[in-house]
């Protein structure tokens, strides 16, 4: 497999507009070469991968290898989302790391629970996040297989 092959799309939710622009200055700093796409909260984020409302235009796009999903957010919370798209048999094969600021081991509990890959503790210093972001690179890019789109079809066609 290519390098190329390996550029799916990262796909980070969260409401904060200054944490999305730590995120992407680490990503940048850490050369990380995979896109890397934006929404502020589950509801969006929902509508994107579904592709409708606004979204319904990407139908032909591929749908994002990595979810980073914040947990406290306005209209949809994180875990109403996580816990919906992983009832979806389309969604479900999408790798989410819950990337939030809460320590609560309840939080930690249900994340994994409703069927989050990762729990992430979010960083506030730039440093400390282009850390994770390496790490976040090096495991989901180099080292572990992300089902691509014709394999997400495959996936869909056997449920």
């Amino acid at each position: 497999m290519s390098n190329d092959d390996r550029l799916f799309t990262f796909l980070m939710v969260d409401d904060d507009p200054d944490d999305r622009m730590l995120f992407r200055e680490a990503c940048e700093e850490v050369r990380l070469r995979n896109p890397v796409e934006f929404l502020e909260n589950g509801e969006q984020l929902v509508d994107y991968l579904n592709r409708k409302g606004p979204y319904a235009s990407l139908a032909d796009q591929p749908l994002p290898g990595i979810i980073l999903l914040d947990l406290n957010m306005p209209l949809k919370d994180g875990r109403e989302a996580l816990e919906e798209i992983k009832a979806s048999a389309d969604l479900r094969h999408i790798p989410i790391i819950v990337l939030t600021t809460s320590k609560n081991e309840d939080d930690i509990l249900s994340s994994y629970g409703l069927g989050a890959s990762s729990y992430i503790v979010k960083p506030v210093a730039l440093d400390r996040l282009m850390r994770v972001v390496n790490s976040i690179g090096e495991y989901w890019v180099q080292i572990v297989e992300v089902p691509d789109g014709a394999a997400a079809e495959a996936l869909r066609e056997i449920d």
